[in-house]
């Protein structure tokens, strides 16, 4: 099953000629118009795996406490409760390359969307700590699969000039994700009924499993398994100019001549060693950021900061809504002002956002406006990450690859990312009852200054850059913050 990819029909060879007869302006408005559309559904469809992500990640913060009273769990018992899935997510990326090369793109993401749908509702049935803990790990193998698999398949779908949003619009269905999980976690936080708040993400997972059937393959993919006639349908109705898709498909024949090695690749060419440290570097850069002690824990740090029950999951829900309303700035901006200049602004104002609310907790929180500002600042934190490391890094994973190592390389970088993960997540509690909540938060305010410095020293600028110039600048040795413009 696929979209209406037979709309369009195009005469056209392999060398790209075309005898077409010539469009008026009204045809031709109404061919871009079709194609934008089918560009738009697409990039919806497949970045639901990030709205599943997010509920996944979302949903636990609220459910936390209330599974924690009902089965007497220990501080140990929670954080496992909320990184088992991180656990599940790290062994899903793993195999994501594997599946991604031999299943292709489309098919992964389906395996994906049946897996959550497992996992989530067996969550919503748990009954036991171990029991909750192990579908939360199942839950995590369908977010390694789509964390890795989404992105891959979108920046393989999109032109070059909207590749950075259409990869952004994974996180920030992820950031759309967390919002929802995190009003359903204050619905049914009054009545207490932990089930439902995991429950009802089955809803969005069985219609993700629909949708996504309905995807086209990855050209780039049905090309490395000799589907070309394939390639150029689908190629053809998703590009205006039929040159255009012609180029695009001498490009990814050009590349295939390399062929899928990556653990060969990575012993042996030191290149490509280079955009793999890079991958990694930035997915743990994301991390260690810490947009993940406010996702999974903000209640807990609003109870800090002397916040009631209810209060704490209303702030939680208005965190949620900055975080996705944030990320639209980066959906938007990413292909005209560039990564690094939203990255540069990203980490300095989390940086700050850390480090003033370190100084409130220290002050004790005993007034209102106190704890008004705390909540402004993980506000003003959140929207730092949403804006910038949040979708950026995604992006730049999926743009820095070669293509022989391609997955290789975005396996490591996906398994780097739900690997940090956990370590953030299973630590944090820990980590507060030991250095305090106000030590806490310098520690992560120093990580996004130091991460600052890592964006100016090695990152690149791939805004406008084709996949397979950015390869050849890899390969011929550039450094790696020169690898784009």
């Amino acid at each position: 099953m696929s979209f209406f990819w037979k709309g369009q029909h195009h005469n056209m060879t392999d060398q790209g000629r075309t005898v077409e007869p010539p469009q008026t302006d009204d045809s031709a408005a109404s061919v871009f118009d079709a194609t934008r559309f089918k560009i738009i559904a697409i990039g919806v469809i497949a970045a639901l795996a990030g709205l599943m992500s997010g509920l996944d990640i979302g949903v636990v913060a609220g459910a936390l406490d209330l599974i924690g009273k009902e089965y007497h769990a220990s501080t140990l018992a929670l954080e496992w409760v909320v990184s088992s899935m991180m656990a599940g997510a790290a062994a899903g990326a793993l195999g994501a390359g594997w599946l991604s090369h031999h299943l292709g793109r489309k098919r992964s993401l389906i395996l994906g969307a049946a897996v959550f749908v497992v996992g989530t509702i067996g969550c919503a049935m748990g009954w036991s700590i171990p029991s909750i803990i192990v579908f939360r790990v199942i839950m995590g193998i369908a977010v390694g699969i789509s964390a890795f698999t989404a992105p891959l398949y979108l920046s393989e779908i999109a032109s070059e000039e909207s590749r950075g949003a259409m990869v952004s619009t994974y996180q920030l269905m992820v950031t759309v994700g967390i919002f929802v999980a995190f009003l359903s976690d204050t619905y049914f936080s009054y009545s207490g009924n932990w089930r439902w708040m995991f429950g009802v993400a089955g809803i969005p997972a069985v219609l993700f499993l629909i949708g996504v059937l309905f995807l086209p393959y990855s050209p780039r993919w049905l090309i490395m398994q000799g589907r070309h006639r394939e390639a150029r349908e689908i190629l053809m109705d998703l590009r205006n100019d039929p040159l255009e898709a012609a180029r695009e498909i001498r490009a990814i024949r050009e590349q295939l001549e390399t062929k899928q090695e990556g653990f060969k690749l990575f012993r042996t060419n030191s290149n490509f060693r280079r955009s793999v440290a890079l991958g990694i570097m930035l997915q743990a850069m994301q991390q260690f950021a810490g947009i993940n002690i406010v996702m999974y824990y903000a209640p807990n740090i609003l109870a800090a900061a002397h916040f009631d029950a209810h209060a704490q999951m209303w702030c939680t829900a208005i965190i949620g809504l900055v975080n996705m309303l944030a990320t639209f700035v980066a959906v938007g901006f990413v292909d005209r002002w560039g990564r690094k200049p939203i990255l540069y602004a990203g980490f300095a104002v989390m940086a700050v956002g850390m480090a003033v609310l370190a100084l409130l907790l220290q002050g004790g929180m005993t007034t209102q406006s106190s704890q008004i500002a705390a909540v402004f600042l993980l506000m003003i934190f959140c929207a730092g990450f949403a804006m910038s490391a949040g979708p950026l890094m995604w992006v730049l994973c999926a743009e820095i690859q070669p293509l022989g190592g391609r997955d290789f390389g975005i396996a490591m970088s996906t398994f780097t990312n739900w690997m940090t993960n956990l370590l953030v997540g299973v630590s944090f509690l820990s980590l507060m009852k030991a250095i305090g909540t106000g030590g806490t938060f310098w520690l992560f305010a120093g990580l996004n200054a130091f991460f600052l410095l890592l964006t100016i020293l090695f990152v690149p600028e791939t805004k406008g850059m084709s996949l397979n110039v950015i390869e050849k600048r890899l390969m011929q040795g550039v450094k790696l913050r020169k690898l784009g413009r």
